[in-house]
């Protein structure tokens, strides 16, 4: 019963010295000036080229979006804290960023889920393709990536808000999250760590191991197909593959271990929601030939038109 109550946290960021948080700074601006408006070109490419109205393509702008709103929860806090001396943030903002973060994560993860039956619907049962991958079918299974996601987030914020705090209110990273505070509670945490384990660890290993047997069973169905069949739908499939470590892999690392300070936790973090992030509809964009045609006709017409 011997609790604090927390009204702010202090955040110890990335690192103390002025000039790595500078350097930091700038990199990380660079970062975003150059892919944020690659994640925006790829929406607008998809939305205004009539050729790219397949599932697929679909799918892809809802998880550029995804990611685009996932890397505006802890980058711009994280950015404005390289100039402050003293980093804080209130108690609220902590669990409403705690809230997102988990949110549009496990909406992205359940996304990727979704893009995979799209793929063994097109491999394996191609005839009956538009009628089980209808435009209905698209909004409805998209909805139910975000719904699932918010049932996600809700539930680990309301695990959260009862957590009863004890010692320093300082955080060793540059944003809040479930096993940060975890590590503040008072007294006996084993049912409240368990149960976020249960609701966030196994959520991603299930996810991750889903995913790595679908595609796995959509290369071996591969082996029936003629080489141009292969060719152009082992690209996609690998490029999933891909995207599915880069998301997973981070995730696990933080998520599936015991909730105890990590000294590579931080690292990976930046990975996993900074940089990560970003660059997942990219990696499809980049190996898809379609989708690079029609960006660079739609900055030819840009360019013409200025």
């Amino acid at each position: 019963k011997n609790y604090t109550v927390v009204t702010e946290f202090v955040l110890l960021g990335l690192s103390q010295n002025h000039k790595v948080q500078i350097i930091l700074f700038f990199v990380f601006l660079l970062f975003y000036m150059i892919i944020l408006p690659g994640n925006i070109l790829i929406i607008l490419t998809i939305w205004k080229d009539s050729q790219l109205e397949s599932p697929m393509y679909f799918f892809l702008a809802n998880l550029a979006f995804l990611d685009i709103c996932y890397c505006s929860v802890t980058p711009p806090k994280m950015l404005a804290d390289f100039f402050s001396y003293y980093k804080t943030i209130s108690y609220s903002a902590c669990m409403v960023q705690l809230f997102f973060l988990h949110f549009l994560g496990a909406a992205e993860a359940f996304l990727l889920m979704v893009m995979a039956y799209d793929r063994y619907i097109a491999i394996c049962k191609p005839l009956h393709y538009h009628r089980l991958v209808s435009r209905g079918v698209c909004f409805v299974l998209v909805g139910a990536t975000w719904g699932g996601g918010f049932i996600h987030g809700i539930i680990l914020f309301a695990l959260s808000i009862h957590i009863p705090l004890c010692g320093p209110n300082i955080l060793d990273n540059f944003f809040c999250d479930v096993h940060q505070l975890v590590n503040l509670a008072c007294g006996n945490t084993f049912i409240v760590e368990l149960l976020m384990f249960l609701n966030n660890g196994v959520v991603i290993i299930m996810c991750f191991t889903l995913l790595l047997i679908s595609y796995t069973v959509l290369l071996l169905k591969l082996q029936t197909q003629s080489s141009m069949t292969k060719n152009k739908v082992a690209s996609t499939c690998v490029s999933h593959i891909i995207v599915v470590f880069v998301m997973c892999g981070p995730a696990m690392y933080i998520y599936a271990l015991p909730f105890q300070a990590v000294p590579m936790e931080k690292v990976v973090a930046v990975f996993h929601t900074v940089i990560f992030p970003l660059t997942n509809p990219m990696i499809y964009t980049l190996r898809n030939k379609e989708i690079k045609g029609s960006m660079w006709k739609l900055v030819s017409k840009c360019l013409l038109w200025c």
